[in-house]
């Protein structure tokens, strides 16, 4: 099923980001093969008017082009409230977008997003007409505060960015589905296998967004191949409907003393 982002349809649930890769080229065929419609950049990290980036800037720009999609500019790296809303600014009018990754780092250690910073840059964005999706902890008093802002995408973390440790507290991140059911949630950082991602779609997340976990496996472009297929397995599986866990065996062939077996000799 295609994914609704800020009145956007795309049909890639897969956001990947464009850091990393042993090469330009390698991203470019890793984010071509990953099906992703939407490639995150930091204006920070990459900036197109600066000589020394063109070559990597052309080839996400084709990357892009190829997959029918768009850029994502975030603001990686800011540890402000202001510096983050000084970026998005830049970064709107450089890539002509009001599509803002909103990220305040408050802790050096595990890159732990700032709340309070979070909030106040969210809010100052939204009035400036920024569509905006905020990068947050899996708290789910701050993605509820986020959501009654305004934002129609929240992004929390599956665990510290960059880490590969997957899922660490899925209690948390299973409140904050429903807790918010009519918010777009795309599972953001500490991802690092296909099964990671699988798990969270399963969990009816709507996307899931990752650069390490890409990047820096041995052949990232399989390895992009292989996230596609994981998140679509995991989509299907949740909109199929998995079965109820037990607490006891139950044999799925039925003997014939089996409740089951008698149940359908009386139907015939």
């Amino acid at each position: 099923m295609p994914l609704h982002i800020y009145g956007q349809t795309l049909s890639s649930r897969l956001l990947i980001g464009s850091a990393l890769y042993p090469s330009p080229e390698i991203m470019q065929q890793a984010i071509i093969a990953s099906g992703a419609q939407v490639v995150t950049l930091s204006l920070k990290r990459q900036n197109p008017l600066a000589r020394s980036g063109d070559k990597i800037w052309r080839y996400i720009q084709e990357s892009v082009s190829e997959n029918q999609g768009f850029l994502l500019p975030n603001t990686a790296g800011c540890k402000s409230a202001s510096e983050a809303i000084s970026l998005a600014k830049m970064s709107r009018e450089l890539f002509q977008t009001d599509w803002i990754k909103l990220e305040v780092i408050g802790d050096d250690y595990n890159l732990q997003p700032d709340p309070v910073a979070l909030l106040t840059a969210t809010e100052q964005l939204l009035d400036e007409g920024f569509k905006v999706l905020p990068y947050c902890t899996d708290d789910l008093v701050v993605c509820q505060r986020l959501y009654q802002l305004g934002c129609e995408v929240i992004m929390p973390w599956a665990s510290p960015i960059g880490t590969g440790k997957g899922l660490m507290n899925r209690y948390n991140l299973a409140c904050i589905r429903q807790r918010l059911p009519h918010a777009t949630l795309i599972l953001d950082a500490g991802i690092g296998k296909p099964s990671d991602a699988c798990i969270a779609m399963e969990m009816g997340f709507d996307a899931v967004l990752l650069n390490s976990a890409i990047a820096l496996a041995d052949n990232p472009v399989l390895m992009a191949k292989a996230f596609a297929k994981a998140i679509a397995a995991g989509e299907s599986a949740y909109l199929a409907g998995t079965m109820t866990e037990r607490q006891t065996a139950q044999a799925s062939t039925p003997t014939l003393d089996s409740p089951f077996w008698h149940q359908e000799e009386h139907k015939s």
